[in-house]
């Protein structure tokens, strides 16, 4: 198999429009992780992403009569841009299917290169089925995103250059996995001419399919797919690129949301390069690798596979980077309701810095103060900061990782409720970001159950983040949930958070 990959690798047909993409030495990341790390610059691509490999390559390779019929596509948006320009170059007619929750800036972009966008269904899964009618009813050419082996090829050829532009193989690649185009093709031109390079596969924890399939030894479908990193929001390993990353792929690592946002600023801080979050992924990856392995001088290469994101995320990037970084806690923190109690507590933080500090009045003896702290990034300075605070008798608790503190109270005013509000269970709620979705979330929710709290705020991406309140009595609490349960909204029941138990309630 890798002998045949091989060949088509080298017969790819991908320079028409692809360039050579740069290896740069990332020399702070390198410094501060005691390696060499290199890092593939495929957002330096007409089209900002690996995907133009790929396609072109597939494209240029069809019969006249498929070429006739005009090519279309499911994709989130990179695939969708490297077939419009591969379809405009070789003018061919281009359709492609795109779920409504796809960022902006790439709806524009495939516009923008001749191909007509049909927007459909708020996931991957939904648009594919659309597309999958249309060829049906149309007879269009399918050009599929990642299971195709003359997809594969293309992609292939990035592992081609990393080989040719270091003078040594380096000892570890690490490769973005949705469906697993890109990292089959790597693969297998890697493991052909050079064996010893250790592959390493890096997924979203919100999207693991590889991981999954490993573990089952199998393909296997995930039941949800987050689309945080929306370029790798795959729910099942492709056909052909199973075949290939099982038996070629070394290991697998994942990476959570707020990992692949610290990975977004280290590129920044290396490149001044913003990559969208699947382009991050692979860093992120080689980070907890080398945490792990404790490893030191190794010559390793991390793709940065795309940087076509709406700049309205950068806001929720930003506020989550650090947390991700572990260069920020979260901390609930009970002081003396007296005066001088703030400056005693800021005191006891010394220099670190404070990049908030959140509190309201609630009772005359003690105060909750919701406050977040910079610590160093070496290990241990989290339970540093948090010994310091026991040791002067603080009552504290790190709620660092918890999703309403990160993502809700820290925006929030009030405080707690008065005692008027009786009843109250608190939800959190993610539900399609698309014009109108707010107000329609609003319109379903508000008709049956009074809402004594209410949090949205919008991050740019894909999925909307709310927290509600709902006056609920235990009797009707059965009939709330088979409500939430119609809505379709993926929900988790919050009432007994620390978070808002401390700060809401």
């Amino acid at each position: 198999m890798l002998n045949d990959y091989l060949k088509k690798i080298l017969a790819a047909r991908v320079y028409d429009v692809a360039i050579e993409s740069p290896l740069h030495v990332a020399n702070f990341l390198s410094e501060r992780l005691g390696n060499q790390i290199w890092v593939k610059r495929e957002d330096k691509q007409p089209v900002y992403s690996f995907k133009l490999r790929g396609a072109y390559n597939k494209v240029v390779q069809l019969t006249d009569a498929e070429k006739a019929a005009g090519v279309i596509a499911a994709s989130a948006g990179n695939h969708a841009q490297g077939l419009a320009l591969a379809a405009k170059e070789l003018g061919i007619k281009a359709i492609i299917v795109m779920p409504r929750t796809t960022p902006e800036i790439k709806v524009m972009s495939v516009k923008a290169r001749g191909a007509k966008v049909v927007l459909f269904g708020d996931s991957f899964d939904e648009a594919l089925a659309h597309s999958q009618k249309l060829v049906e009813e149309k007879g269009y050419t399918y050009i599929h995103p990642y299971d195709d082996p003359d997809i594969i090829a293309g992609q292939g050829t990035v592992g081609m250059e990393i080989l040719r532009q270091l003078s040594t193989a380096p000892d570890a690649i690490f490769i973005p996995v949705g469906g697993g185009g890109l990292c089959a093709g790597i693969a297998a031109f890697v493991k052909a001419l050079a064996p010893q390079v250790r592959i390493v596969a890096v997924e979203s924890t919100e999207s693991a399919c590889l991981a999954a399939a490993l573990a089952a030894k199998d393909r296997v479908v995930l039941p949800q797919v987050g689309i945080f990193a929306d370029g790798v929001a795959v729910a099942q390993i492709g056909k052909h690129t199973w075949e290939v990353c099982k038996d070629h792929v070394d290991e697998v690592i994942t990476c959570t949301p707020d990992e692949i946002c610290a990975a977004i600023k280290d590129i920044f801080d290396d490149t001044r390069a913003i990559c969208e979050p699947a382009g991050a992924l692979a860093l992120a990856g080689l980070k907890k690798y080398v945490e792990r392995e404790q490893c030191r001088d190794q010559n390793l290469v991390t793709i940065m596979s795309g940087a076509n994101m709406n700049f309205d995320r950068l806001r929720y990037i930003s506020e989550v980077a650090e947390i991700g970084e572990g260069r920020e806690v979260i901390l609930a923190v009970t002081i003396p309701e007296e005066p001088g109690s703030f400056q005693r507590f800021c005191s006891l933080l010394g220099k670190r810095p404070i990049t908030e500090f959140n509190y309201r009045f609630a009772d005359e003896g003690k105060a909750q103060i919701y406050v977040g702290v910079k610590v160093g990034a070496e290990v241990g300075a989290r339970d540093a900061l948090l010994a310091e605070l026991h040791g002067d008798d603080y009552p504290v608790l790190d709620i660092t990782d918890n999703e309403i503190a990160k993502y809700h109270i820290r925006h929030m005013v009030g405080g707690h409720a008065p005692a008027a509000v009786t009843d109250e269970r608190v939800y959190r709620f993610e539900f399609p970001e698309r014009p109108g979705a707010l107000l329609n979330f609003l319109r379903k929710l508000g008709k049956k159950f009074n809402i004594s709290l209410f949090h949205y705020r919008n991050h740019g991406a894909a999925f909307g983040r709310v927290l509600v309140g709902l006056q609920v009595t235990d009797d009707k609490r059965d009939q709330l949930h088979g409500y939430l349960e119609e809505l379709g909204y993926g929900y988790w029941d919050e009432t007994e958070n620390t978070a808002y138990q401390l700060f809401l309630r």
